[in-house]
């Protein structure tokens, strides 16, 4: 969807809005900074950047005249783990540090639950590797443990397999009970923040806060999160850091064990693949025709109709939009109408 208008921020206003009045128990934002560490940003860019975007939302909300304190505490936000083990505790630390300071002094929240830093931590996919795809199952441990140690509320954890597929259900299980080895028998729940005082994590800490800070007031200097993501800038940043960090990777100024140090022969990795059901989306296929031969169809239309005026007339579009879902209106129908009136959103050229 088009950006320009804050189109497709408005959208996101809706959910929250719409929340706040009939959902006051929910968490309608989760904030992803997971896909854009993925893709190859810095944690420090990791955070600023969800902070940029979450800072979008908070001010367009705002405009709407709801209160901070109405909203802010059921935002939460879904973040990377891999690299360096004290760099990503101190980005966690600093992170919930920053994000209190953010709502209380930028926005004058008194209740504090929403100075909290409500985040699920997962561990990266881009930490793991295909060469002793084994070796997976102990950064796997180690992800675990930098969550519990920097006091994430949740954590979840890629399978050691993932780098070639998806998940086996053995892959799967072995990530589960490696959370619970560490919960249960190693009681890293049994207290918050353990590495509290030590210098050397308070002081990385300490810069991971200033440098997240620098970030965001760049962000800032370019027109905001929506700005920057328009006219491209974030994607050349993210873009630059993925190309430099894979240079590094393949210069060995970044060790990747088992694939630029330590390497090692081996035999071809037993890791059972992913299994493609060439029937499935024939299946699905058919299920769609079913539902669509049994449902309202007019009805349907009606509510497509009017969800479409809705947006036109930049009304908050989720109660329609709760009522065109439980008529079955498919989510296809239902973004053909958001394209019909919001356009499409091209990504610009980053080169």
């Amino acid at each position: 969807m088009d950006l320009s208008g804050g189109r497709r921020i408005r959208l996101i206003g809706d959910t929250i809005e719409y929340s706040c009045q009939v959902l006051p128990r929910s968490y309608p934002v989760s904030v992803c900074g997971y896909h854009i560490r993925e893709s190859g940003a810095t944690p420090v860019q990791e955070i600023a950047y969800a902070f940029s975007i979450a800072a979008t939302y908070i001010d367009h909300v705002l405009e709407r005249g709801l209160a901070i304190d109405a909203f802010a505490g059921r935002l939460s936000f879904n973040l990377d783990i891999y690299g360096n083990f004290f760099e990503q505790i101190a980005k966690f630390r600093a992170a919930r540090r920053l994000w209190a300071r953010l709502i209380r002094e930028r926005y004058g929240a008194r209740d504090p639950r929403s100075w909290q830093f409500r985040m699920l931590a997962g561990g990266g996919g881009a930490g793991l590797t295909k060469q002793q795809p084994e070796n997976n199952i102990v950064r796997g441990a180690y992800y675990a443990l930098i969550s519990a140690l920097s006091g994430t509320q949740t954590q979840a954890l890629c399978s050691y397999d993932e780098a070639y597929t998806i998940p086996s259900e053995k892959a799967a299980l072995v990530s589960l009970m490696t959370n619970h080895i560490l919960l249960e028998e190693m009681g890293l729940r049994d207290t918050a923040d353990p590495l509290a005082g030590s210098y050397y994590v308070e002081a990385l800490t300490n810069d991971m806060e200033e440098r997240i800070r620098a970030e965001m007031a760049r962000v800032e200097a370019m027109g905001g999160m929506a700005r920057a993501v328009e006219t491209g800038w974030v994607q050349r940043e993210v873009a630059r850091q993925a190309y430099q960090q894979e240079k590094a990777v393949q210069e060995g100024r970044i060790v990747k064990v088992g694939v630029n140090k330590y390497v090692v022969d081996e035999d071809e990795p037993n890791v059972e693949l992913h299994r493609y059901d060439e029937e499935a989306a024939g299946r699905q296929i058919a299920r769609l025709r079913e539902v669509r031969r049994e449902r309202e169809g007019r009805r349907v239309a009606r509510l497509l109709k009017d969800l479409e005026g809705a947006a036109r007339e930049r009304r908050n579009v989720m109660p329609v939009l709760l009522e065109a879902v439980r008529a079955y209106a498919t989510v296809g129908e239902i973004t053909r109408v958001f394209k019909d009136v919001y356009g499409e959103f091209n990504e610009p050229s980053i080169f």
